[in-house]
């Protein structure tokens, strides 16, 4: 199984780093960007478990470890990989 996570801070919550990439992209001529939200994207391998335990798995990971919920949000999706996909 291959989880797909996006963890990003909740609306009205300070973000530094977005604001110095708006800035960047400001000075780069980019002068109609509005605003940038910065986050995360992860990608979780399992090995040996089913779609209902993985993705059991992966919310448990989020609330314990990946994001911070009390100023960010997560969502994931939970696919099956082939071994000769390549991926």
């Amino acid at each position: 199984m291959l989880a797909k996570i996006h963890v990003t801070l909740k609306p009205g919550v300070n973000d530094p780093q977005g604001l110095a990439i708006a800035g960047g992209l400001h000075s780069l001529g980019f002068g109609d960007v509005h605003e940038v939200r910065s986050g995360r994207y992860l990608e979780v391998r399992m090995e040996g478990v089913d779609r209902a335990t993985a993705e059991r798995q992966i919310e448990e990971m989020c609330q314990k470890l990946l994001a911070n919920t009390v100023i960010e949000t997560y969502r994931y999706e939970v696919a099956e990989v082939r071994e000769d996909a390549g991926v």
